[in-house]
């Protein structure tokens, strides 16, 4: 389990007006995603002269902002997202919130932000949650407390530098199963047209521009009766990289599973470096490595790849059905192997608590 102490005090102000228990069960009972919010947020302050200060959390509001801030402006910002979960026996508990610290001062480095402490970034996530801990639903369906740490440059400034007053925040919304009818297989868009990142950009932070960006590729795909879109690498326009919000993983013939290494163009997300382990200790070794779009195409037609499944905070593990590009597609879009189904039950069962965490991933909050 992880064990840190964090330096920064935490002041906190509780709501005099949270919302009332029976409105709370009505929306944990259908929270959806991204709907609804908890009474409370964190906030802590970044200057030069300072530091991190004034941590405290606070009931939950509008933040007032000038019209020069300058996040409105450059987009220095980034966030992450992970959950906090409601076991069994009424205990709560984060999945590696490390992991996602760690990720946070990677993506802070590279937009030119003050780094977080980790043990600062864990602290604000389990004081918040133990502070809202009743909106954390029970694990009944795969619901769980979506949260959402974030930074951004809050300095009132248009000179195109980093900024020199930072704000942190952290904010819960309650969340249902992705799948709210059960796991079912996806269809993808095969973007010839955009990119999601280049050598040098930001493609390994978790920043909003690269969603942002991804927005049109995402419409594309949609017009096209696909679930998600898939990008491929900006240079050569050959090799697959992502979707718009999940990485991607190719379960070969005999058993062994492949996914695109990140080369800095990639988001290294944290439940793909956990499958990474949790597919070798199954018995499927995995390799990193580029993988060429028609290796995907010629490998699902003639067998060669007999599952693909990508993943991500949100949908944990999700089954790819099919893959479509102008001019064609592969994949009969109505199956779930049984790879993909083995990791999604063995990764979501040590989240709820349901299978014993041989890998020390989970932190307990309450």
């Amino acid at each position: 389990m992880l064990s840190m102490e964090s330096s920064l005090p935490i002041r906190v102000t509780a709501s005099g007006d949270p919302v009332p228990a029976e409105r709370l069960a009505e929306i944990l009972a259908d929270p959806g995603f991204g709907r609804y919010f908890t009474d409370h947020m964190f906030t802590a302050e970044w200057t030069p002269e300072r530091g991190w200060h004034e941590a405290r959390i606070t009931p939950y509001g509008p933040l007032v902002l000038d019209p020069a801030t300058a996040v409105l402006h450059y987009a220095q910002e980034i966030f992450e997202g992970m959950k906090a979960y409601r076991h069994a026996d009424g205990s709560i508990w984060t999945f590696r919130p490390e992991e996602n610290a760690a990720r946070m001062v990677r993506s802070a480095r590279r937009l030119a932000l003050p780094v977080l402490p980790v043990e600062d970034f864990v602290a604000s996530v389990d004081a918040t949650v133990r502070v809202d801990q009743r909106w954390v639903p029970e694990p009944a369906g795969e619901k769980s407390l979506y949260l959402r740490p974030f930074m951004f440059a809050s300095e009132s400034f248009l000179g195109v530098r980093p900024a020199q007053h930072v704000t942190y925040m952290v904010i819960c919304s309650p969340a249902g199963a992705y799948f709210a009818r059960g796991v079912h297989p996806v269809s993808l868009w095969l973007s010839e047209t955009y990119t999601r990142a280049g050598r040098g950009g930001m493609g390994a932070a978790k920043t909003g521009g690269n969603y942002a960006s991804s927005l049109v590729a995402q419409q594309e795909a949609i017009e096209e009766g696909c679930d998600q879109v898939v990008f491929l690498d900006s240079a050569e326009g050959r090799y697959v990289e992502e979707l718009g919000g999940m990485n991607l993983y190719f379960v070969q013939a005999d058993g062994t599973v492949v996914t695109p290494k990140t080369s800095g163009t990639i988001l290294e997300g944290i439940t793909r470096s956990s499958i990474i382990e949790l597919c070798g200790k199954l018995g499927h070794p995995v390799e990193e490595r580029a993988v060429d779009i028609d290796e995907w195409r010629d490998g699902v037609s003639s067998g060669r790849i007999a599952e693909v499944f990508a993943c991500g905070t949100a949908a944990v593990v999700t089954p790819v059905g099919t893959l479509r590009w102008r001019g064609g597609e592969v994949g009969d879009g109505t199956t779930t192997g049984p790879v993909t189904q083995q990791v999604r039950t063995a990764l979501v069962d040590i989240q709820y608590g349901r299978a014993e965490d041989t890998f020390g991933w989970m932190h307990r909050v309450v």
